[in-house]
């Protein structure tokens, strides 16, 4: 699920020895290992994370990003990918859910899918002001207008283009909790694994960027089928991004407005079906069930701030809202976000590549999405089967040890409490070792 966007790392002076190149290949491969202690809990219902120490459960992730230059300005990019493994309790009990690099749905055996195949037009609005780009995945190594449209059509994630962040991005090297290295409160249109088709307009200057998408929605609740109708699915994103420059250290400030319509159907109509024992509504809701006419209709708002403070030390923060009134539908159920945190090199103790992240995140629901968990109801990440209402809070520490400029070796903890926003259970603490290997 991880996001891959052009950050300001990538920019940098032409090297005498560099050329533009038409060809990029790289490769990465992320193999992670998780486990959970036992926890209190007064009861469980079928989405609960299990109290009892489970085995280890594991994900492993192996990507080709090819791309290919066609014409002046226009690339073609392809991603061939494998998952497979689990999360904990099938990734279901948490929100904020444990492992970016796992899913609700699909097989635990490997799988080979495409993620990624998309076509990118460039059209430089200045022929004076060029900023040079380094190779980097899914991006041609070539001098580029610092100021252009940009326009993307095919198969991509959103976290591709939206949300970035530098400091919280990456599960593959980053932080691992879903409503970290993403906002949670914003439900963006994506298959199960992350993925979408459809298409975005960048208008990218040298101090602010300005973006629009439409793309396709899920045809099930989190599911893989994907289908875009003008008057029925489909999901629209618009964001504001500002350069910061404050005492000559990058920081960014970035503001999102998304509206999605879909299948999805109201939690008033999934409470008045726990009521009547509607299995049909309560089906839809949990994403067994596709619904038999469109009307869902989300709308939220996000921020995205980050900041070097000294060359080592770099703080974050992301807040969401939606709300809240139609089941979530795509990411995870959340309906109010915030976070905050640090990310340090480590310079000072001669570790110049390796990286400590502390983190923590406060995730909420809206009062009809409260009212449904209350009575029983599930959707397809939460539900204990009932509920004692507390937010969702999770503290998460990582250290990304670099052995090599190919090798990554990292561990994380997690502590949870109230798990699915659950008074009546947690809190828990996760552990996790992580293998990243990128050429």
């Amino acid at each position: 699920m991880a996001g891959l966007v052009i950050s300001s790392s990538v920019f940098s002076q032409q090297n005498k020895d560099s050329a533009e190149k038409n060809w990029s290949i790289h490769y990465q491969t992320t193999i992670i290992a998780q486990q959970h202690s036992a926890f209190h809990s007064l009861y469980a219902g079928a989405n609960s994370l299990t109290d009892t120490v489970e085995p280890a459960a594991t994900s492993i992730t192996a990507t080709l990003f090819i791309g290919r230059k066609l014409w002046h300005g226009a690339a073609v990019y392809f991603n061939p990918e494998m998952s497979g493994g689990n999360g904990l309790s099938y990734t279901r009990g948490v929100a904020g859910a444990l492992n970016g690099e796992t899913y609700r749905v699909g097989a635990t055996s490997p799988k080979v899918f495409v993620a990624r195949a998309y076509l990118q037009q460039t059209i430089p609005l200045t022929n004076t002001n060029k900023v040079w780009v380094n190779d980097e995945a899914n991006q041609l190594q070539q001098p580029i207008s610092a100021s252009r449209i940009t326009i993307s059509a095919g198969k991509f994630s959103l976290s591709d283009f939206y949300d970035d962040n530098s400091y919280s991005k990456d599960p593959r090297t980053q932080f691992l909790n879903w409503s970290l290295w993403a906002n949670g409160a914003w439900d963006y249109p994506a298959n199960t694994r992350g993925y979408t088709y459809g298409l975005i307009a960048e208008l990218i200057k040298p101090k602010w960027s300005l973006r629009f998408s439409s793309v396709a929605e899920p045809r099930v609740a989190n599911a893989p089928q994907m289908e875009y109708h003008f008057n029925g699915a489909h999901g629209e994103t618009i964001e504001y991004k500002h350069h910061l420059f404050g005492l000559k250290l990058p920081g960014s400030i970035g503001f999102i407005i998304f509206y999605n319509h879909s299948k999805s159907l109201s939690y008033a109509d999934g409470l008045l079906a726990v009521k009547n024992n509607n299995a049909y509504v309560l089906n839809v809701i949990k994403g067994y069930a596709e619904s038999k006419e469109y009307g869902g209709e989300k709308m939220g708002v996000a921020i995205n701030f980050e900041k070097a403070v000294t060359n080592d030390i770099r703080i974050f923060s992301r807040a969401g809202w939606n709300d809240g009134k139609y089941a979530s539908w795509a990411f995870t159920e959340i309906d109010r976000t915030f976070n905050m945190g640090l990310s340090v090199k480590g310079t000072k103790w001669k570790r110049d590549n390796d990286v400590l992240g502390i983190a923590s995140v406060w995730n909420g629901i809206s009062s009809p999405h409260r009212k449904f968990l209350e009575a029983g109801g599930y959707g397809f990440i939460i539900g204990d089967g009932r509920m004692n209402y507390g937010t969702e809070n999770i503290v998460e520490v990582y250290y990304s040890a670099a052995f090599s400029k190919l090798f990554f070796l990292s561990f994380d903890y997690q502590l949870v409490n109230h798990p699915g926003y659950n008074k009546d259970r947690g809190p828990v603490n996760v552990g996790a070792i992580r293998f990243h290997i990128e050429l």
